[in-house]
């Protein structure tokens, strides 16, 4: 399976990206693929439909499209903004967006999570992400959200507050349940 990662951050500091990259390895199996992408390496002009229409589509929405396109399944740990989504993320799907005859998401199952260092752990994101990613052509499986990430997660061991690690485990193998069925039906 080809399993695509990423935090929906632009911050070289991010939580959401230790967050991603500590759950994805729940799903590495003998020959499962992961991939972690940094959003800094997709940063483009910010989007407004006059650029589009002077410059085109820019090659690095193309290039992420293709990613998504390769993947079996995404793992998304959104960054909260002022409750909603980092400006990176939102000008890379904007991006995306405009590309001709697509869904962003391609019908593509989807783990999303967030975290923050409040108590709601980025929950305001996650909200609008559950609501909005159907419409961008994802199949939202599941989320998570880990709140106060400095006092419950520690690199190297992921998620430290063994009630949260609980939540977070049962969602991984319910996922990886619904990623089996699928793959039994598509075969």
């Amino acid at each position: 399976m080809n399993i695509l990662a990423f935090a929906a951050s632009n911050s070289a500091q991010s939580i959401n990206k230790k967050l991603v990259t500590s759950v994805s390895k729940y799903y590495k199996e003998s020959d499962d693929v992961i991939e972690i992408l940094d959003l800094n390496d997709f940063d483009m002009i910010l989007f407004s439909k006059e650029r589009e229409k002077e410059l085109g589509i820019p090659s690095l929405a193309y290039t992420f499209a293709e990613k998504i396109d390769q993947a079996d399944f995404i793992l998304i740990s959104f960054a909260e903004n002022n409750g909603n989504y980092n400006v990176a993320y939102k000008n890379l799907i904007d991006w995306v967006s405009r590309i001709p005859n697509r869904k962003i998401f391609k019908n593509k199952p989807v783990f999303v999570m967030a975290t923050s260092n409040g108590k709601r752990g980025g929950q305001s994101v996650l909200e609008i992400a559950i609501n909005r990613l159907p419409f961008d052509g994802a199949e939202v499986l599941e989320s998570y959200s880990l709140p106060e990430f400095s006092q419950n997660f520690e690199e190297g061991k992921g998620v430290t507050n063994v009630i949260l690690r609980s939540q977070l485990e049962a969602k991984v193998r319910k996922t990886k349940r619904i990623l089996k069925q699928k793959l039994e039906q598509n075969n």
